[in-house]
């Protein structure tokens, strides 16, 4: 391509999408750029930070690449990630699946319309791209339940170094925000109804059977972070699903209820974050004063998207 017809836009986001490209000093460098006035002119003019553009876009481009035959390993690599491990993570926040089970459809959501386009080009998506906060929704949407997400197994990692009595003990008598789900008195049953609470709610709206919540380990915090790493991708698919085909007003009805209940898709999902939010607050609350206090996560959604944009939301 020539310079003829080439617009400042177009040089930003070539800097970003550069395979030597890997840091924000790199692309404000390969647009001759302070990193500064890079992030705030991308930011401004393709609505959305150039270090999570390009998480996105090189993303989108591995689905793709996996999806033609490419090994996970090769994907991961080329997209600039250090490990396989973190690689995986990203993909299955993204996409609601693991890397191992090849994406229907390569392109993420975006507030630009600016995709990964094979071979090795951009396309922009006109409906995306020409309608000033088109996907907004969406993008609200998939932000609250990565956060959710994301702050609940961030609490997990700091209660599995509590000691057995201290993840036990009953630090507030008669708390039970939700009564037919029982008592939230320690940080052992709190941190159980934020897992276990994903995995009934998927098995209503998937028609499958009730989750086994009886095994002596079902509330250990190990156990729930491995079940939490199961369900988180396949929560965040159902809600991506949902959201896809516009279908948040669509009713279930829930036969695992006795009697059964009728739920719109919509309510399912707000009880789900609001409650969640409550009980990951009360794990705070819990722990103030202890041992671990300090390693608690902050919980700001603002602080959390800065962390995973690289402090450029």
């Amino acid at each position: 391509m020539t310079d003829q017809g080439r617009d400042r836009l177009r040089e930003l986001l070539d800097a970003v999408l550069d395979e030597d490209n890997r840091t924000l000093d790199d692309m404000a460098g390969g647009a001759y750029s302070s990193p500064f006035h890079f992030s705030r002119q991308l930011s401004r003019d393709a609505g959305e930070p150039p270090v999570a553009m390009r998480r996105r876009v090189m993303l989108e481009r591995a689905a793709w690449q996996i999806a033609g035959g490419s090994s996970v390993t090769e994907a991961a690599f080329a997209a600039g990630y250090d490990s396989v491990e973190g690689f995986s993570r990203a993909y299955a926040r993204a996409f609601g699946h693991p890397p191992s089970h090849p994406a229907a459809h390569h392109w993420l959501p975006a507030p630009n319309g600016i995709h990964f386009h094979p071979p090795m080009s951009l396309w922009v998506d006109s409906a995306e791209a020409e309608r000033p906060g088109a996907g907004s929704a969406s993008e609200v949407t998939a932000l609250l339940v990565h956060h959710d997400l994301d702050d609940v197994r961030d609490l997990l990692d700091v209660v599995k170094g509590l000691p057995e009595e201290e993840y036990r003990r009953v630090r507030l008598p008669g708390s039970m925000p939700l009564p037919w789900d029982g008592p939230d008195e320690s940080v052992a049953q709190v941190m159980t109804h934020l897992v276990h609470t994903r995995e009934i709610w998927l098995a209503s709206i998937e028609g499958a059977d009730l989750p086994d919540l009886s095994a002596d380990d079902a509330d250990d915090p190990v156990e729930l972070a491995r079940r939490h790493d199961e369900v988180a991708p396949r929560w965040l698919a159902i809600v991506r699903d949902v959201e896809r085909r516009g279908a948040w007003g669509d009713r279930l009805v829930d036969a695992l209820c006795d009697p059964p209940e009728s739920f719109v898709l919509g309510s399912v999902l707000a009880h789900v974050l609001t409650f969640s939010a409550h009980r990951r607050q009360l794990v705070r609350l819990m722990l103030a004063g202890t041992g671990a206090a300090g390693d608690l996560p902050d919980p700001d959604p603002i602080t959390w998207l800065r962390r995973r944009t690289g402090g450029l939301a």
